[in-house]
C-alpha cells in the first residue's frame, strides 16, 4: 500500500487481499517450494551459486571495459587514417582543378565551352578519386550554395558505386559551406540498392571546379572492417568469460565439497548418536582441520557414549532397586497392616494416648500404602510394562465418580465443583482406570490448592480430540516452574500442610497415563489468579492428536481478561460464568457467559510440552487453515507455577 502514491485515500486502511490475488500468489509460490527449501538445506549450493554470480558480474565488467578501450582505439584509428586520406583526396583534387584551370585559359579562352564541361570534369574526378579506394571509401560530390553559377549547382549530385548521396547530413553540408576546413561528422552510408545503413565517419571541404565554381566533396569511410574487429573481440570475450565462470565454478564446487562432506558426514552421525546409535563415528583421514574436527567429534561421541551408558546402568540399578524394593515391602507391609487393623478395632480398649497411637498408625499405613502403589506403577511405566485397555467410555461418568469422591474434601475445604459441557456425551477410546486417576489426582489437587474458592470442571469434544480441564483459582502457579511441575518428587512448597497426604507422584504418574493413550497433559497458571490444568486424549486409539478443543489459557485470566473486568472482584457465580465458551444452554439460571476474548497465539516449543508434544505441535502446525478441528495448543500456554503434589 502507497500512502504517497494514492493508490488508497489519506486515512483508508489496506483489507484482505483478493482470492484471485491470493490464488494466484499461491500458484505462484507453489513450484518454488522445493528450489527454496534445497536452497536454505544445501550450503554447498549455495557457495557455488554466490561464487558464479560473482564471478559473472566480474567477466561482464571486465568484458565491458575491455570491449569500451577496443572500440574506442578502433575508433580512433579509423578516425586518424581517414583523416589523412581525406585530405590527400582534398588535395589532389584542388591540383586537378588548377590543372584544367590553367588550361582553359591557355586554350580558347573564356568561352561557354568551358561551363558546359564542368560536369563531366565533377563525374571524372569522383571517378579518379574512388578508384584508390577499392570499397574502402566512397566519395560524394556535391553542389554548394555559395556557387556563383546557377546552372552547375542545377545538376544532379556525383557519388561512387551506389552510395545514395543524401547520406551526407544537412548539419555537416551546412557547416562546409560556412566555412574552407575540412570538417567530419559520424553518419551513415545509405545504399541505392537493397540493405541497411553501414555507419560511418563522413569527412568534407568546400573546393573550386575548373572554373573556381565552389562544391562539396565528401569521403565516406564505413566501419565495416572495424565492426568485424569488434564482433570478433566480443565473442572471443563472451567465449572466455564462460569457460572462467563456469572452471570457477568447478573450483569452487570441489573446494567447498571437500568442506561439506565431513560436515555432512558429523550431521548424520549426530542424528544416529540422537536415534540412540552410540557407536557410530566419523571416518578421520589426514591430519588437517577437518580431521582435527573429526578426531574431537569422535572423542565427543565416545564420552557421551560412555557416560549415557553410566546413566543408563545408573537409571537401570534404581528401577531395580525401587521394583525390588516396592515388592518386597508389600508382604510386611501386609503383615503390619492386618495388626494395626487389629489394634485399631481395639482402641476403644486402651487410654486415650494410646487410642490416638492406633489411629495415628493406620492413617500413616495408609499414605505408606499410597506411596508403595505409587512406586509399583511408576516402576511398571519405567520398565515399559504398563498396559493399556482401552475401551469407548463416556468421560461424563469418569467425571461425576470423581467429583462424588472428592466431595468430602471439598466441604471440608468450603469448596464447590463446577461441572461444563456435561450436556452431550464426550466418547473416547480410553482405559476407564487411569483415566479416573488422572482426574481424581488433578480434582483433588484443586480442590486443596483452590482456598476455598470453586473448582470448575469442563469437558469438551470437537474434531478428533476430547479435553477434560480443570480450573482453580487459588494461589495459581508462578512463571518458570512448567519445566518441573510433572517431576517425580517435586513440590512448589514442600512446608505447606498437606491434608491428603501426596507423594509427590501423582503428576508424575498422571502424564504417563496421558503418554500411554497418546494424548496430552498441560498446565497453565498465574499468581494468584489459579491454575488450570487440561488433559487432552485422541478420540479413538487409532487418531493422531492434533490439539485441543479447549484452550488450555483459560479466556478469564488477566492477559484475556479486559481491562473493565479486571478492577472490581466478581462473585462466585459471575467468576464461573468466565470460564471459556460453554455452550449457553449449560449455564445455570441467572448466569450470563462474558463474551470470549481471542488471546494471541503463542509460538510453539515442542520441548516444552509434556506428554507427546512434539507429535501434538507437529500434526497442529500440518493442519490446513481455516479447518474445523481443535485449536492446537502451546506450551507457552503451559507457563506457570506447579502446585505441590
Amino acid at each position: 500500500m502507497w500512502s504517497g502514491g494514492h493508490l488508497l485515500p489519506d486515512g483508508a486502511s489496506g483489507g484482505p487481499a483478493h482470492p484471485l490475488i491470493r490464488l494466484f500468489g499461491r500458484w505462484v509460490h507453489r513450484p518454488l517450494l522445493p528450489a527454496a527449501r534445497l536452497w536454505r538445506r544445501n550450503i554447498q549450493l549455495r557457495v557455488v551459486a554466490t561464487t558464479l554470480l560473482m564471478s559473472l558480474g566480474v567477466v561482464i565488467l571486465l568484458g565491458l571495459v575491455v570491449i569500451g578501450q577496443v572500440r574506442n582505439g578502433l575508433l580512433d584509428a579509423k578516425r586518424h587514417a581517414a583523416q589523412g586520406q581525406a585530405a590527400g583526396g582534398f588535395e589532389v583534387a584542388e591540383q586537378v582543378a588548377d590543372r584544367m584551370s590553367d588550361r582553359g585559359q591557355d586554350g580558347a579562352g573564356a568561352s561557354g565551352r568551358g561551363v558546359q564541361d564542368s560536369g563531366a570534369w565533377l563525374n571524372a574526378l569522383v571517378e579518379q578519386l574512388a578508384s584508390g579506394g577499392k570499397g574502402a571509401y566512397s566519395v560524394v560530390a556535391l553542389s554548394s550554395d555559395s556557387g556563383e553559377t546557377p546552372y552547375v549547382a542545377s545538376r544532379g549530385p556525383r557519388a561512387s558505386g551506389d552510395v545514395r548521396p543524401d547520406s551526407v547530413p544537412a548539419d555537416l553540408r551546412k557547416q562546409v559551406d560556412e566555412g574552407t576546413a575540412p570538417y567530419e561528422r559520424y553518419g551513415k552510408i545509405v545504399h541505392a540498392g537493397p540493405g541497411e545503413a553501414e555507419p560511418a565517419v563522413i569527412i568534407g571541404k568546400r573546393l573550386d571546379d575548373n572554373h573556381g565554381d565552389a562544391y562539396q566533396l565528401y569521403y565516406l569511410f564505413p566501419f565495416t572492417q572495424e565492426e568485424k574487429s569488434l564482433s570478433l573481440v566480443k565473442g572471443t570475450l563472451a567465449t572466455a568469460g564462460v569457460f572462467v565462470v563456469v572452471l570457477l565454478g568447478a573450483i569452487a564446487w570441489v573446494v567447498v565439497r571437500q568442506v561439506v562432506t565431513p560436515v555432512r558426514m558429523a550431521a548424520g552421525i549426530s542424528e544416529r548418536l540422537a536415534a540412540g546409535l552410540l557407536q557410530e563415528r566419523m571416518k578421520v583421514t589426514g591430519e588437517d582441520d577437518i580431521a582435527r574436527l573429526g578426531e574431537s567429534f569422535n572423542k565427543m561421541a565416545q564420552n557421551l557414549q560412555l557416560k549415557i551408558q553410566q546413566l543408563e546402568e545408573l537409571s537401570r540399578m534404581q528401577r531395580r532397586f525401587v521394583s525390588d524394593v516396592s515388592h518386597e515391602l508389600r508382604t510386611p507391609l501386609t503383615t503390619v497392616r492386618m495388626a494395626a487393623d487389629v489394634i485399631h478395632e481395639a482402641r476403644e480398649d486402651f487410654d486415650p494416648a494410646t487410642a490416638r497411637s492406633a489411629e495415628l498408625l493406620r492413617g500413616q499405613l495408609d499414605r505408606f500404602e499410597s506411596l508403595l502403589a505409587d512406586l509399583l506403577e511408576i516402576s511398571r511405566f519405567d520398565a515399559g510394562a504398563a498396559a493399556l485397555e482401552a475401551e469407548p467410555i463416556d468421560l461424563r461418568d469418569v467425571v461425576h465418580r470423581v467429583v462424588d469422591g472428592a466431595e468430602p474434601l471439598a466441604e471440608a475445604k468450603g469448596t464447590r465443583i463446577v461441572v461444563r459441557g456435561a450436556e452431550a456425551p464426550v466418547i473416547a477410546e480410553a482405559d476407564a482406570r487411569r483415566v479416573e486417576r488422572v482426574l481424581r489426582n488433578l480434582v483433588v489437587n484443586a480442590v486443596e490448592h483452590g482456598e476455598g474458592r470453586d473448582v470448575v470442571v469442563r469437558l469438551a469434544t470437537a474434531g478428533g480430540a476430547v479435553a477434560v480441564a480443570v480450573r482453580d483459582y487459588g494461589v495459581g502457579l508462578k512463571p518458570g516452574e512448567a519445566t518441573r511441575v510433572f517431576n517425580r518428587f517435586w513440590r512448589a512448597d514442600p512446608a505447606r500442610a498437606r491434608t491428603t497426604g501426596g507423594t509427590g507422584l501423582g503428576l508424575s504418574i498422571a502424564v504417563e497415563d496421558a503418554r500411554l493413550h497418546g494424548g496430552w497433559l498441560q498446565a497453565w497458571g498465574e499468581p494468584g489468579g489459579g491454575s488450570q490444568f487440561r488433559l487432552t486424549l485422541p478420540r479413538t486409539t487409532s487418531d493422531t492428536l492434533r490439539g485441543s478443543p479447549i484452550p488450555l489459557e483459560p479466556e478469564d485470566s488477566r492477559r484475556n481478561r479486559r481491562p473493565d473486568d479486571a478492577a472490581p472482584a466478581r462473585p462466585a457465580a459471575e467468576r464461573l460464568a468466565s470460564v471459556p465458551a460453554q455452550p449457553r444452554s449449560g449455564l445455570p439460571s441467572g448466569e450470563l457467559p462474558l463474551p470470549p476474548v481471542e488471546a494471541p497465539a503463542p509460538s510453539a516449543d515442542p520441548t516444552a510440552l509434556p506428554g507427546s508434544g512434539a507429535r501434538v505441535v507437529r500434526g497442529a502446525q500440518e493442519a490446513p487453515q481455516g479447518s474445523s478441528a481443535v485449536r492446537p495448543t502451546t506450551p507457552n500456554e503451559g507457563e506457570g507455577r506447579p502446585r505441590g503434589r
